[in-house]
């Protein structure tokens, strides 16, 4: 049978907890619906940014800093991890 894409209902969950979400089902068997507000504080908007501007440079620079031979050594390492034994079936 062919693996039909898009066919599911998808709803956003809102970041809510496992009990929240289930009030939030609940509500809407019976018909009634609650808006839901997620509210950020500002350290957590501080550190979410700092966290994106870190994760876009990280990278690069921590690249631009080795040889080309420790560049060469990480991605052997890395393919050997990816492609290695692969771990008997249960």
């Amino acid at each position: 049978m062919p693996n039909r894409t898009g066919t599911k209902v998808k709803r956003p969950d809102y970041g809510l907890d496992s009990s929240q979400n289930a009030r939030r089902v609940v509500l809407e068997s019976v018909g009634e619906y609650e808006k839901v507000t997620i509210t950020r504080t500002l350290l957590s908007q501080v550190m979410s940014a700092m966290g994106r501007k870190g994760g876009k440079t990280g990278g690069k620079n921590r690249m631009a800093l080795l040889t080309a031979e420790e560049r060469s050594a990480m991605g052997k390492a890395a393919a050997a991890k990816r492609w290695g034994t692969k771990k008997p079936k249960k």
